[in-house]
């Protein structure tokens, strides 16, 4: 099976990042993180979503955090160094990063913005993040994926 090259799979491929490339069946009705992960069979903690906001201050930022957890808002504020931040509206999204929802990377959007992925991406030897677009997934090493997006680590979930 040929499979279309994304933006992010040509950057990583030509920064030599090792990935393999984890397909599931999309469903329209459910996007979430935890769908896609029951269905590539990897643990919530391994699948992080992508969200990406603007801040008061600082404007856009991207986060990565694992699919069963929410963004804590307050301190994704707090590390970005903005009073606010809110969570870009979904009509926004396409024209900002070139991704649609379900299906946006942190890797390959439209320009590089500053990234933070939660603290726990630190514990974990690999992880999975959109390929950037809806059905496909990119699992590599958390340490390579946060290297070649300059990523900060942060908490920046909320508590459960």
């Amino acid at each position: 099976m040929k499979i279309n090259k994304t933006n992010a799979m040509r950057q990583l491929d030509a920064a030599k990042v090792k990935y393999e490339i984890c397909s599931y069946e999309v469903d329209e009705n459910d996007l979430s993180g935890t769908h896609i992960a029951e269905q590539i069979g990897l643990p919530f903690e391994e699948v992080f979503k992508t969200i990406v906001t603007k801040g008061d201050k600082t404007g856009y930022t991207v986060f990565c955090i694992p699919c069963h957890k929410e963004i804590d808002l307050k301190r994704a504020a707090q590390v970005t160094g903005n009073k606010k931040i809110e969570p870009l509206h979904v009509k926004d999204l396409l024209g900002i990063t070139g991704y649609i929802r379900g299906g946006c990377s942190p890797v390959g959007m439209k320009k590089k913005f500053p990234t933070y992925f939660d603290e726990s991406a630190a514990s974990l030897e690999r992880l999975t993040v959109s390929a950037g677009v809806r059905g496909m997934q990119l699992l590599l090493s958390a340490e390579d994926i946060i290297k070649f997006t300059g990523a900060k680590l942060a908490k920046i979930t909320a508590e459960q």
